[in-house]
């Protein structure tokens, strides 16, 4: 599909609502080997709402990496390969749980272009989420869209984590992390659990850490050092963890934010994120 007939996309919207059960924050808690003990009234922590406002497609309408095939909400990208590829937040109020919740959903940018492993296409969709009729997070989520790898090419070579952590948390992943937070959030990408797959078709060196769990812990390791709620957060995937090796989540202080970043084993720099108070 031509760049043209994707713009006919622009400005669509879907708007749907949920309530903010505690059991699935509680889940979570437990996913993350903490004592899962939250509870309807307290506030939900950020980035928990991926949670939330879950979307289940019939079996027969999913792609070849288990995604929803595309169409509908979102443009019909030709391309093959799927990634979350960052994001940006808006904290207006905290997402309390226990109640009802609703979110709007809007494509907000498509663009295409050509990178160095090929052709690119980037999708943005802003969802604005609100509780009581008042706005509580506004989120703008960048999805790209790539070819697949030729089979000899070799794997670009990433960035080097920065040095100078102020603070630091080491995060060791199993495959039942993988799978928890793959089934909580209903993601069914295979990169997350079919590890033949992740290699020979995405070209992974194996399974693949879940983006927007990495993002989930920087938030929480930036909330953690300051004590205090989040006004505004950002994040961008550089590079991927995979093959379930420990990796460490970093951050520092710069002026009145916190840079953070995700370190892989081999110091690769995988995510930067900005947290705002």
């Amino acid at each position: 599909m031509t760049e043209s007939n994707l713009q006919d996309w622009l400005g669509r919207q879907e708007s749907t609502e949920d309530t903010l059960r505690a059991q699935p924050a509680r889940f979570l808690q437990a996913t993350l080997d903490r004592e899962p003990d939250l509870t309807e009234g307290d506030a939900l922590p950020p980035l928990w709402h991926w949670l939330y406002f879950l979307e289940a497609r019939r079996a027969s309408e999913l792609g070849r990496d288990a995604h929803p095939k595309k169409g509908g909400f979102l443009p019909p990208v030709s391309l093959p390969r799927r990634m979350w590829a960052g994001g940006r937040f808006q904290f207006d109020r905290p997402l309390i749980l226990g109640r009802a919740a609703s979110k709007r959903s809007t494509i907000a940018s498509i663009t295409e272009k050509e990178g160095r492993s090929g052709k690119l296409c980037f999708v943005t969709v802003r969802h604005e989420l609100f509780q009581d009729g008042v706005p509580a997070l506004t989120e703008e989520h960048d999805i790209v869209y790539r070819e697949d790898p030729a089979p000899d090419a070799p794997a670009p070579a990433p960035a080097p984590a920065p040095d100078g952590a102020e603070f630091s948390r080491r995060i060791a992943p199993t495959e039942v992390m993988l799978f928890r937070y793959s089934a909580l959030t209903f993601n069914g990408h295979r990169i997350h659990y079919d590890v033949d797959y992740a290699r020979t078709v995405e070209g992974y060196d194996g399974l693949v850490f879940h983006g927007p769990l990495t993002a989930t812990l920087l938030a929480d390791l930036a909330c953690a050092q300051a004590g205090r709620p989040l006004r505004a957060f950002s994040f961008r995937g550089l590079a991927p963890i995979a093959d379930l090796a420990p990796f460490d989540i970093q951050g520092r202080a710069e002026g009145d934010s916190l840079a953070l970043w995700a370190r892989r084993a081999d110091g690769a720099l995988a995510m930067r994120a900005t947290a705002e108070f």
